[in-house]
């Protein structure tokens, strides 16, 4: 593969890397720094540094796949998967149950179950956020209907 110019600047990188280190002698390095920007391919300038650590490399993220094959022909990586909009709406209304007064629990539950259901279906992301609006909406709905049955327990007891 022929080398471009950002290829022979990344070599010359890592020769200045290992000359800085102490590892390249002054003469050993002038002559891999002519040779690497006369260098024509990028097997050509894998030879120039491959006795030296790779310096600013280690940096960069590790390239997936066998060792040797450009990025130019690796699998492109998928993007994810849309969010579903009533998985969204689920956990808002769920988030929402503290300052409605849990006016908004029964359609976070509605909107998480039905949620769920669509990204099983579509294979759709979202699922946490469907099952966040579910908890929260179920909370919603206990708490009214705890706080209902100790109403209705304090009417019953003071009316005897």
């Amino acid at each position: 593969m022929l080398a471009a110019h950002a290829d022979r600047e990344r070599a010359v990188d890592v020769l200045r890397a290992g000359f800085s280190e102490g590892r390249l002698q002054q003469d050993e390095y002038e002559k891999r720094i002519e040779r690497a920007y006369q260098a024509r391919t990028v097997g050509e300038l894998s030879l120039l540094v491959a006795d030296l650590p790779q310096g600013p490399s280690a940096m960069q993220p590790p390239v997936l796949g066998p060792p040797g094959v450009p990025r130019t022909f690796m699998p492109v990586p998928l993007p994810p998967p849309a969010t579903n909009g009533k998985a969204v709406g689920s956990m808002v209304c769920g988030v929402l149950t503290t300052m409605t007064m849990g006016l908004t629990g029964i359609p976070a539950v509605i909107l998480g179950h039905t949620a769920r259901a669509e990204i099983r279906r579509s294979g759709e992301g979202g699922e946490g956020f469907a099952l966040a609006g579910i908890i929260l909406g179920w909370l919603s709905v206990a708490g009214w209907a705890f706080f209902l049955m100790l109403f209705m327990i304090a009417g019953v007891s003071s009316g005897s």
